[in-house]
């Protein structure tokens, strides 16, 4: 079964290239294209496709709004948003996940590194690496206009349905580590962390990896400076 994507910038020219790079691959499809965030909602609950590409800055509404509609709808939790920009500044990275986001690319992408991007947010992981986001996040937290953020190490209520293996599980995501190299630590398949992270998503009820990261910080589970040796 293909992977079903919906291109939403307002240049035709970038979504025509797009379509047509994604059109070239057996197991991607285009199912839709909207110049505008409103549109790009409209289609979303439509169409439900698997993937929505969202450019940031389109007339009206923008990306990031139409990104936060789209993954506040429970009718579309199936559906999954990689947000595109030319502009690759850290603000615009951290907007993009807590708008919901399951990864950020730069529009200067090589062709291969968007078609495997669709392909693993397709699947439910987070196309941005832990590693890769952890001081992005840091940053997120320590910015003194983010509300109601956790007080470093308080857990919320919430993590208390995580067992003692998931919760340290998630610690070792957040941190950088794969699902191979927490399989190696924990003496388990990289199919049975694969298990425990979805028990904690499903339980937690985030969509995907990145928003688990967002949480592990979020909650204080890990902070800015812990190694993926503190958790060993």
């Amino acid at each position: 079964m293909s992977v079903r994507v919906l291109l939403a910038d307002d240049q035709v020219l970038i979504r025509s290239g797009f379509a047509a790079l994604i059109g070239s691959a057996e197991d991607l499809e285009v199912v839709g294209e909207a110049g505008d965030g409103a549109s790009a909602v409209d289609l979303a609950r439509k169409l439900r496709p698997d993937v929505v590409l969202m450019d940031v800055r389109m007339p009206g509404t923008d990306g990031l709004s139409a990104t936060r509609q789209i993954t506040g709808d429970p009718d579309l939790a199936g559906v999954h948003v990689v947000v595109l920009t030319t502009f690759e500044a850290d603000e615009i990275v951290l907007d993009a996940l807590r708008a919901g986001a399951s990864g950020f690319l730069g529009k200067s992408v090589e062709p291969d590194e968007l078609l495997e991007a669709v392909r693993v947010v397709a699947r439910g992981d987070a196309l941005l690496s832990p590693r890769a986001t952890r001081s992005l996040i840091a940053r997120f937290l320590a910015a003194p206009e983010v509300p109601d953020a956790p007080r470093s190490g308080t857990a919320p209520a919430a993590l208390a349905v995580l067992t003692d293996r998931e919760r340290e599980m998630v610690a070792q995501a957040a941190l950088g580590l794969s699902n191979d190299d927490i399989a190696v630590r924990q003496f388990l398949s990289p199919l049975t962390v694969k298990t425990h992270l979805n028990r904690a998503m499903s339980k937690l009820d985030v969509r995907d990896r990145a928003q688990l990261v967002v949480l592990a910080y979020q909650s204080g589970l890990v902070r800015a400076g812990d190694t993926d040796t503190d958790t060993g």
